[in-house]
């Protein structure tokens, strides 16, 4: 089947708080900080917020729907999302109440991207989940959220999670069925989970080609699967840095990213990343655009104080050069419905 996917690009920024990499000394960030954050996004012409979750990571990272419940507040335009949630480390009963109030609380404007990390194993652990039960967790949790999104009484049983009888969530998520659920990973059981259970894929760390051959397998087991689709959300978070060269780009992206990750990541920024003049990274987004890449969260590597100069240039110098997939010049793209199939 030939999957739905949206006409125009949207391009939107990752992460809200983050801080100095590497760093020494207590964090606290402040209330004043995100929305500054926030609203330099929303004036700049972006389409949405995304941010990442972890339990535990190699720097500090807050609590992602908290964050945008904070962030829904200081702008009524821009879409939100969470790329991705690590849904396998909770409970999904209570993750469906905090998502459905997020929902109401952003009034409709959230995209609930999911997947299954594993690069943290200390994470499973600390939340007493078997690591090799977090794919079968998360397929069991999907069709779960849905049912309780709706607000109708739910009854599961399954595997992984204790079996209840007609339990309602009220009220009902504020978008119709509930926020899409867009599932991360890139892994073939990923991706016909996406397939199979998903509204929309959102990728990471992967190229354009592999992104193009990802969207085949996710069409392939959505057929197999008979999803009435008539939209399918396709994101991707982009790692990006604009510099005077390539060179001194990719050099920033580096130190960031090896601290962030706690591994050498200069090849993988050469092969995944956005780097250089507004010209070249342009011409990288294109790329993803072709590929099937309908929504951008673009990840600004270097140093953390360079953040708003980054976010500002990229706006001035790079959302024109795209301007014909975004469906306009020079003013914010309003924002519509989320991605989600008919009946799903």
């Amino acid at each position: 089947m030939t999957l739905p996917l949206d006409t125009h690009l949207k391009i939107g920024v990752m992460t809200i708080h983050r801080r100095t990499e590497p760093a020494t000394g207590p964090w606290l960030p402040k209330i004043d900080e995100l929305e500054r954050f926030v609203r330099q996004v929303d004036d700049g012409g972006y389409d949405s917020i995304w941010v990442g979750d972890h339990i535990s990571f190699p720097i500090p990272a807050l609590d992602p729907l908290l964050l945008l419940a904070q962030a829904a507040v200081v702008s009524r335009r821009l879409l939100l999302g969470t790329a991705v949630y690590l849904l396998p480390l909770r409970h999904p009963v209570p993750v469906a109440k905090q998502v459905s109030t997020l929902d109401h609380l952003s009034e409709g404007r959230l995209i609930f991207g999911v997947g299954v990390g594993g690069e943290f194993p200390k994470e499973y652990e600390a939340c007493g989940v078997p690591i090799r039960e977090r794919g079968a967790r998360l397929s069991e949790a999907m069709p779960m959220l849905r049912q309780l999104f709706t607000g109708t009484p739910v009854t599961h049983q399954g595997r992984h999670y204790a079996s209840f009888t007609e339990v309602p969530l009220q009220p009902p998520a504020r978008q119709a069925d509930g926020p899409p659920i867009w599932c991360g990973g890139r892994s073939d059981a990923a991706l016909a989970r996406a397939g199979r259970l998903g509204d929309g894929w959102i990728s990471y760390v992967i190229t354009p080609q592999m992104y193009r051959d990802g969207l085949a397998k996710i069409a392939v087991a959505a057929e197999a699967a008979a999803r009435p689709f008539t939209r399918f959300g396709t994101g991707h978070q982009l790692f990006l840095c604009l510099d005077e060269t390539y060179e001194k780009a990719l050099d920033a992206a580096t130190i960031t990213l090896s601290h962030r990750y706690a591994m050498d990541f200069r090849r993988a920024a050469e092969r995944y990343a956005a780097l250089g003049q507004p010209e070249q990274v342009a011409a990288r987004l294109r790329d993803f655009f072709d590929a099937g890449v309908r929504h951008i969260a673009i990840d600004f590597v270097g140093p953390y104080e360079e953040r708003p100069r980054q976010i500002d240039e990229f706006a001035r110098k790079v959302l024109p050069l795209l301007a014909d997939l975004r469906g306009g010049v020079g003013s914010p793209t309003p924002p519509t419905s989320p991605s989600r199939p008919n009946g799903a």
